[in-house]
């Protein structure tokens, strides 16, 4: 039994669809349908979904008990650095909080993986010339969002050396594809071209981040699964480095619009210059290397958002 926690959001439910091309059928999925949870996202496939909030150990220890899952894959977060910035609790009571109550009882059940999907965001911002980060880095976390995600990441560690738990953590760089919000970069973009709306552009547009498409996540995932060693943690990035507005640029070329729908809106605060990953770790234990182009994945997250 696999139990997959934000199963029905982005990256959580592109993951079980992968799990289900793979020949995957024992899973629940754990998701609260909260704003990022879609049971859309999930369509055609018809694996149970429990709306259980991982706050409430009571009611999650419920389903440990009944299903007893062997392994565990946590996707499971708040994930808006926006929304983290307005009101942190949100941000601590699902990432913090529900990752030791999940942890409390992958203990107990003794379960056999315990695989925590965490962001690159937790090692912080690097410097235009500084290099990429590698699982050595340093956490240096800048905003809310990434401080509860870092915190989870330390538990995580920290009861694989306490209790012996089989962990493994995945930190990676930005996702997109089908299934995203439609708050983040490239999906707003995306439906703001087709909707002909003005795109909003943090600053002059000069942020990087390294991006990978989330199918290439969730293989990176399920190799880890199978190939990563136990207690250890895995960079995956998508070898992908690109500033925020010519992401922008480039959506808007291939949809054959206008750069006059680019409008520059004040920079957020606490807002990273850039993040980067250094692959080597995931390429040489696990073979793993990133098969999407950009150019490619955003094709394929253009018609995605066009069906829509």
């Amino acid at each position: 039994m696999i139990f997959v926690t934000g199963g029905a959001g982005f990256i959580g439910s592109n993951f079980v669809h992968y799990l289900s091309r793979k020949g995957f059928d024992d899973i629940i999925i754990l998701d609260m349908l909260t704003y990022a949870g879609d049971m859309d996202n999930l369509y055609p496939l018809d694996y149970p979904v429990k709306g259980v909030d991982l706050f409430h150990e009571t009611h999650l220890e419920r389903l440990f008990a009944r299903y007893r899952p062997r392994f565990i894959f946590h996707f499971a977060a708040e994930t808006h650095v926006d929304n983290s910035i307005h009101d942190v609790n949100p941000f601590i009571d699902a990432n913090v909080i529900g990752t030791v109550n999940l942890l409390n009882l992958a203990v107990k059940y003794k379960v056999e993986k315990f695989h925590h999907i965490s962001t690159d965001e937790v090692y912080g911002s690097l410097g235009y010339d500084d290099p990429p980060f590698t699982e050595t880095t340093p956490y240096d976390p800048q905003n809310p969002y990434a401080a509860s995600k870092a915190a989870s990441d330390h538990f995580v560690m920290a009861y694989h050396n306490t209790y012996g738990l089989p962990t493994v953590i995945t930190n990676c760089s930005n996702n997109y594809g089908p299934r995203q919000n439609i708050e983040k970069l490239i999906p707003k973009t995306i439906t703001n071209v087709l909707d002909n709306k003005m795109i909003p552009v943090y600053g002059r547009g000069n942020n990087i981040r390294d991006w990978i498409y989330v199918e290439d996540h969730c293989r990176a995932i399920l190799d880890v699964f199978y190939a990563g060693g136990v207690g250890q943690k895995y960079n995956i990035g998508g070898q992908c480095e690109i500033s925020n507005y010519d992401m922008v640029r480039l959506i808007i070329e291939l949809m054959g619009a206008s750069e006059d729908l680019i409008e520059y809106v004040d920079d957020r605060p606490g807002h990273d210059l850039r993040y980067a990953i250094d692959n080597a770790k995931i390429k040489n234990t696990v073979s793993f290397s990133p098969q999407y182009t950009l150019e490619e994945g955003l094709e394929e997250t253009i018609k995605w958002y066009n069906m829509v």
